[in-house]
């Protein structure tokens, strides 16, 4: 095991670095990568103490130098620093807290896009019944988004600002092409009905997450907030002749 092994915390500590939020070098061996949330990791090779990005990156290296058992680290472009930082490595715990709090910021980020998706849906949507459901299920979401922030905030952490979640990234970018076109009803109910399963699914993540982590406060609010994501993905499969009968008269169909 290299003494380079681990997951390391990055801090800028001068010159022309950006602020470095959210920094992270995992290093393995001969391998590595220095990431940010939700950013894809920039990879390097580690030759000693010195860490050289592959391309196109490869005028970038990174020289340490052991420091408070951790390492001082000078960022150079074609030999001239850059600026300074800082590692520390993270131990398991610490890095399981970081996996949970990324977890509950995707949770409430996905929320945020599903309440944009709601108001589209509302709309466009002119059967009372449908709309009564979408605007209770409006009023829930709001409710998981407000909860999955004061967890963050339990953890003396705040939303990222991310707002795109992979897995509805797609359903959700759809949206503005579906509400010019017609068919509204069937449309909302299919991206509506796959949306819910995508949230039950990060939930079912984070409620294991959580438990690894003895949240066991975050773990229960997911629990309570999976039941009301199945209660709408029911309410909408209870409906699909309803939608389907809703689609075709939009289409001028008549069966």
């Amino acid at each position: 095991m290299s003494e380079l092994d681990g997951v390391w915390k990055v801090e800028r500590v001068g010159g022309a670095l950006p602020p470095l939020v959210g920094c992270r070098k995992r290093i393995n061996g001969g391998r590595g990568t220095t990431e940010f949330s939700y950013v894809p990791g920039m990879p390097f090779e580690v030759r000693g103490l010195e860490l050289h990005y592959r391309p196109p990156f490869n005028l970038l290296v990174d020289r340490l130098e052991p420091q408070n058992g951790g390492y001082l680290g000078h960022a150079t472009i074609a030999g001239r620093e850059l600026g300074r930082f800082s590692m520390r490595r993270l131990d398991p715990v610490s890095q399981l807290k970081e996996q949970l709090i990324k977890h509950i910021d995707e949770a409430y980020a996905m929320e945020q896009n599903v309440l944009r998706m709601l108001d589209g849906m509302i709309s466009t949507t002119d059967d009372p019944e449908i709309l009564d459901a979408l605007e209770h299920h409006k009023l829930q979401t709001q409710s998981h988004a407000d909860r999955m922030q004061a967890r963050l905030e339990a953890h003396d952490a705040t939303p990222s600002g991310v707002r795109q979640v992979t897995g509805i990234v797609a359903a959700l970018a759809k949206m503005p092409l579906d509400l010019v076109r017609g068919e509204k009803a069937g449309r909302n109910a299919r991206d509506s009905y796959a949306t819910e399963h995508m949230e039950i699914a990060t939930y079912e993540l984070l409620t294991r997450i959580a438990q690894r982590a003895g949240d066991e406060l975050t773990a229960e609010i997911a629990g309570e907030i999976i039941a009301e994501e199945k209660a709408m993905a029911k309410i909408i499969s209870d409906n699909w002749d309803r939608f389907a009968e809703l689609s075709l008269r939009e289409e001028g169909v008549t069966v």
